[in-house]
């Protein structure tokens, strides 16, 4: 069985800003271990990013992630050669960037690598339209063909009736939507977005995240999202790559942050993320207690029920799908009457279910209100696990251990 090669790779990468003397003497300090301060002292040069390294996984939503001048705005234009490395190397699929032409290099951004910018860059005297199909336009596309992918791109953003507007008639909100939709339609395997929602008020920032995750579920297109919103990189991110000083920090899922800060600096990062919107279902799963067959015997069913000392229990079938809930008074009614199986007739209906990727804080005025603890299930309607109200709650005020 062979492993997918990672759609981005990069090494010990580094970037130094500042005259050629200037940059190898940091350079030769980057490599001894000194930080960015002391660099910038002895040398006057800057230190923008120093000895990174991460793989993106073909279909990741990868988030970097940092405050002002962390280095993270950087990082993202050297994955497509917007600024040359002083050192490390970039791969993109099978291709290392440090050693593609200029016509090579084209050919990655216009054909594998679109960029999805903060302000916007539309082109104000053109429609909407047409700025959605301009990469296609560069890319030497038929005129029929790019109207129709980006009309496809504009539907998919849902500016699919705001073709022929131009720009300036926008909200910001709108804006961005066509920069997206001028990514999509370019349709390259790889995203790369910095910082596209930080210039949008609250509410319309929320819905551009959760666009792009419905995107992302139907798209499958491998992302790396540049924000310096915490809360942002915690629903976005399936990792987080953290950046401070232009040193990576830490680097995992938002739970695995929450939980295991890498230092006191991430500790106190995250102390005021809302567990609620990261952690999700699968976070919390616990295996249910006690999963009675439809085909068990009651006697056999009340009889584990008295063990656990529960009341009630899920009713499955042979794939594992919820049936009901059955109360013991049930069962020792069924026993006595001579039933050979649970069976169905005095299954219960009040209970709830959830998907795994569901936050807690959709959870939260669910959860509690039946004599069952929530069931998680997957697509095929099977059970996977319960979420106790009582294992949510110690989620939600568990204080992070440092790793």
């Amino acid at each position: 069985m062979t492993t997918q090669s990672p759609a981005i790779r990069c090494r010990e990468l580094t970037k130094v800003f500042g005259p050629a003397a200037a940059v190898r003497q940091a350079l030769a300090m980057a490599g001894d271990g000194a930080e960015r301060a002391a660099v910038q002292e002895r040398t006057g040069a800057t230190l923008a990013v120093q000895d990174v390294s991460f793989a993106v996984e073909p279909g990741e939503l990868f988030v970097v992630m940092g405050l002002s001048g962390s280095g993270k705005s950087t990082l993202v234009r050297l994955l497509n050669r917007l600024i040359e490395p002083s050192s490390g190397s970039i791969e993109v699929g099978d291709r290392e960037l440090g050693g593609l032409d200029d016509a090579e290099l084209r050919d990655l951004r216009n054909h594998h690598m679109s960029m999805v910018f903060q302000h916007f860059a539309l082109l104000p005297h053109r429609t909407v339209l047409q700025n959605a199909a301009y990469a296609l336009q560069i890319r030497g596309v038929g005129d029929a063909d790019r109207r129709e992918r980006a009309q496809w791109a504009l539907d998919q953003v849902g500016l699919g009736d705001r073709g022929d507007a131009l720009p300036g008639r926008l909200s910001g909100g709108m804006k961005q939507r066509v920069g997206l939709a001028r990514a999509l339609a370019a349709d390259t395997d790889v995203l790369l977005m910095d910082e596209p929602f930080s210039a949008l008020d609250p509410l319309i920032r929320r819905d551009m995240q959760a666009l792009l995750i419905r995107l992302q579920e139907q798209l499958d297109k491998t992302i790396v999202f540049i924000t310096h919103d915490l809360n942002e990189a915690m629903r976005l991110g399936d990792r987080i790559l953290l950046l401070k000083d232009g040193r990576q920090v830490q680097l995992g899922t938002g739970p695995e942050i929450l939980a295991h800060p890498a230092d006191d600096y991430v500790a106190d990062f995250v102390s005021d993320v809302d567990r609620s919107r990261v952690l999700t279902a699968e976070d919390v799963l616990r295996e249910a207690r006690l999963v009675l067959r439809v085909d068990e015997r009651p006697d056999d069913a009340l009889r584990r029920m008295g063990t656990l000392e529960t009341t009630d229990a899920y009713v499955v079938d042979q794939e594992q799908r919820i049936l009901g809930v059955v109360h013991d008074e049930w069962l020792a009614h069924a026993a006595r009457n001579g039933h050979d199986t649970v069976g169905r007739d005095g299954l219960r209906h009040d209970f709830a279910t959830t998907e795994p990727d569901r936050p807690l804080i959709d959870l939260m005025d669910r959860l509690g209100r039946h004599a069952v603890p929530m069931a998680v299930i997957d697509h095929h309607e099977r059970l996977l696990g319960v979420v106790p109200r009582a294992a949510v709650l110690a989620s939600l005020s568990a204080a992070p251990t440092r790793s």
